[in-house]
């Protein structure tokens, strides 16, 4: 993959941090972290968390800006998030948990030899 990881680690360090603050009040504290290769050459990340889970009205809005659900939240990480992600090629959506809580899931496009320049270092 061709990325900027510093990009990319401040998307993980936000999707990680939020579902660490949504676990606090619940009973089950369960993080999980994957990577995955999917169909189209791409990578799938999730974080995936044991919280209470997202309400309705606010999933559509999710990752525009100045949308939270925190009390003294900005409401902008998501949203520099899914900036960062489609700058990568990729996208970035939300979905519940079947066991409680939310799946964040974002896909980067794997380079190919074609896309990948002699002094490129792929990470």
């Amino acid at each position: 993959m061709l990325i900027d990881t510093v990009q990319i680690q401040q998307v993980l360090v936000n999707l990680i941090r939020n579902a660490a603050e949504a676990m606090q009040l619940s009973k089950r504290h369960k993080l999980v972290i994957a990577a995955r290769v999917v169909a189209g050459g791409k990578v799938e990340v999730s974080v995936c968390d044991s919280g209470p889970g997202l309400a309705e009205e606010v999933v559509s809005r999710l990752f525009q800006p100045f949308t939270t659900t925190k009390s003294g939240g900005m409401g902008v990480g998501l949203s520099i998030c899914r900036t960062i992600i489609q700058a990568h090629g990729g996208l970035i959506w939300t979905e519940p948990n079947p066991e409680g809580g939310t799946i964040f899931r974002f896909t980067i496009p794997v380079a190919g030899p074609a896309e990948l320049a002699e002094d490129a270092v792929p990470h």
